[in-house]
């Protein structure tokens, strides 16, 4: 039996405490300018000049609601106001200014006013929301101008029609039922604690607007093919009856490709040769800029050539192949938490500070966990060569502790014997509320449409260690027919149905090893690749950077020097297991967050762990 008792025992958490969070500030917050709050420019794969930042000073109120998950599609802006929120953040974060933690039983309002110069001609003004978590009605000037269901992707409106020349008024009413709901929220409670983190509720990524021509570029979707040397561009328009235009210019600003084509529908599809491409790779993330242009409307994006996929080595070991060469993949759990922001970054630089400090660790992926981060994070691993494993975001009832914990921690044989496609097995994985499961496909099937363009994406994560698991296998195949492009892990942990193209297990109890594919007959050839898709989480605490006194975490070291000579063995144990078959591990992880202290980095992001015992 290769289960390490003892490391269990001291493992078990205690019941979530929702202690108070010590106060801890990154130096990007230390230095939040209100007038400047992350105003980089939002969506890096489509880009025009004419738009402006909405980040900043907002009125807000909480107001209590009878029903709230009704009211917020219809309910009056209220005429008393709470005071001022600091816009993207959560008002349960501390750079919100509020400090206020928004109820299932409440509606959150957002005020402000926002200039408008005369309109030209037919013009049209987009309202942007990056994201908010988890409802809302928008209004301008009093008009309804939409509503929007899902925390975590971007959307928009055109407002044009309820706009007034001079000062208009914006206002937002959101409701968020947080884990009292079975709708998509990741890792976040009310009730904090352990692997639990901080709610967060309401405007949660940048807020902006732009204005374009009548006839404009509503989407691209760019696909490069590196085994045909083509790009595929499919473009979705405003109004049929112009004529779309692109061009590919390489690193140098050469133009290496370019199409056109009528615009009859709402969609045009064009396809690009580009002979001989420059190929991706972490060493040399290599992008390619693309200019579409269409009517009066000129777009900016970009692109890279790069194959990804599991394949069979020259031993008939099917391993991770970047551009079909076998890459092995060293990764770290990604929470995209933060101490003053929650999940939303501090600063620009603070979303690149991770992405460095992993590489210069001697990390290759970071696995984005139960999150879809903001289009700048991706642009950013896109531009400096990390790989991401993108994780599905988890919803649905809580799943019982012996089904998602205990189990499959103490019976290594549980890990792929138990079935995700009955109703019995629904309500064991907390997916048996089919309102989230049809949230979840949704929600997951555009998430793969949204972030399709970034070359660092390489493999989706479709569900994890259970949490509201069901039917993954078709759920996988159903993914893959919205991108075939890239390898899935069907699960992630436990529970494995024999879909995907990874057997990606959990292994913080037992001793490193690769084990066989249980859904593989011995007479058939190996299909999928092997991969510790978490492991580790040794736990140090580094004093006046913690957020709390409860530890969690796996084998907790009083110095420093021990912990890393701790992690350096156990990296090097799984490192020697790339030549019996392992393509991959995830290291859990990037940071510190609340009670976790398995970072190799403090919460605050002020403290590497790896140096103090240098």
């Amino acid at each position: 039996m290769d289960l390490d008792i003892r490391r269990v025992l001291a493992s078990k958490p205690d019941a979530p405490q929702n202690a108070d969070l010590a106060p801890l500030t990154t130096v990007w917050g230390d230095a939040l300018d209100t007038d400047h709050v992350l105003d980089a420019y939002p969506r890096p794969q489509l880009c025009r000049p004419t738009w402006t930042c909405l980040n900043g000073r907002w009125e807000y109120a909480i107001v209590e609601s009878g029903d709230a998950s009704t009211l917020w599609r219809h309910a009056c802006a209220p005429q008393v106001w709470d005071g001022f929120i600091c816009v993207p953040f959560s008002p349960e974060a501390p750079l919100s200014g509020v400090g206020r933690r928004l109820l299932p039983t409440q509606l959150l309002w957002y005020r402000r006013t926002v200039a408008i110069d005369a309109m030209h001609g037919s013009d049209r003004v987009l309202l942007h929301f990056e994201a908010v978590d988890y409802a809302c009605t928008c209004y301008v000037n009093g008009v309804r101008v939409g509503s929007h269901v899902g925390g975590y992707l971007p959307f928009g409106f055109d407002v044009t029609d309820a706009l007034l020349v001079g000062d208009n008024v914006v206002e937002l009413c959101v409701y968020d039922p947080s884990d009292h709901g079975t709708q998509l929220r990741g890792k976040q409670r009310l009730r904090r604690g352990n692997m639990w983190y901080t709610a967060q509720s309401g405007i949660w990524q940048t807020v902006w607007i732009e204005r374009v021509p009548a006839r404009y570029v509503v989407d691209a979707c760019l696909r490069a093919n590196a085994d045909r040397g083509q790009l595929d561009v499919e473009v979705e328009v405003s109004q049929p009856g112009d004529v779309v235009t692109v061009n590919v210019l390489d690193a140098d600003g050469r133009l290496v490709a370019n199409a056109e084509g009528a615009a009859t529908e709402g969609t045009t599809r064009l396809a690009l040769g580009v002979a001989d491409p420059h190929l991706w790779q972490p060493d040399d993330p290599y992008l390619y800029s693309v200019r579409m242009a269409y009517g009066e409307d000129e777009v900016t994006s970009y692109c890279a050539f790069r194959t990804v996929g599991v394949e069979v080595d020259k031993d008939g070991t099917p391993r991770f192949c970047l551009n079909h060469r076998p890459f092995f993949v060293r990764g770290l759990l990604d929470q995209g938490y933060w101490p003053d922001g929650l999940m939303t970054a501090p600063a620009d630089e603070a979303l690149v500070f991770d992405i460095e400090a992993a590489r210069a660790a001697g990390f290759n992926m970071l696995r984005k966990h139960i999150k879809i981060e903001s289009r700048r994070w991706y642009w950013h691993c896109d531009r400096l060569g990390m790989l991401v494993w993108q994780d599905m975001v988890s919803g649905g009832d809580e799943p019982g502790e012996w089904v998602s914990v205990n189990i499959p921690t103490l019976i290594r044989r549980s890990w792929s014997s138990l079935r995700d496609v009955s109703e019995t097995s629904w309500k064991r994985m907390g997916a048996a509320d089919e309102t989230y499961r049809t949230e979840w496909i949704r929600t997951a099937c555009a998430a793969l449409r949204e972030l399709a363009g970034h070359p660092c994406i390489c493999s989706w994560v479709v569900f994890n260690e259970s949490w509201g698991q069901f039917s993954s296998a078709h759920m996988c195949e159903m993914l893959r027919e919205v991108d075939d492009t890239r390898p899935f892990v069907a699960t992630s942990g436990w529970y494995d149905q024999g879909a995907g193209d990874f057997f990606a297990v959990h292994n913080y109890f037992r001793g490193m090893r690769v084990y066989p594919d249980p859904h593989r007959a011995f007479w058939k050839p190996r299909r999928r690749a092997f991969l510790i898709d978490e492991f580790g989480g040794l736990t140090y605490s580094v004093e006046g950077h913690v957020s709390v006194s409860t530890v969690y975490g796996y084998d907790a070291y009083e110095d420093p020097k021990a912990w890393k000579a701790a992690l350096e063995t156990l990296l090097g144990r799984v490192r020697d297991l790339e030549c019996e078959g392992l393509s991959g591990y995830v290291y859990t992880q990037v940071s510190d967050v609340e009670e976790e202290t398995n970072g190799l980095l403090t919460y605050d992001r002020r403290v590497s762990k790896l140096d103090l015992s240098s």
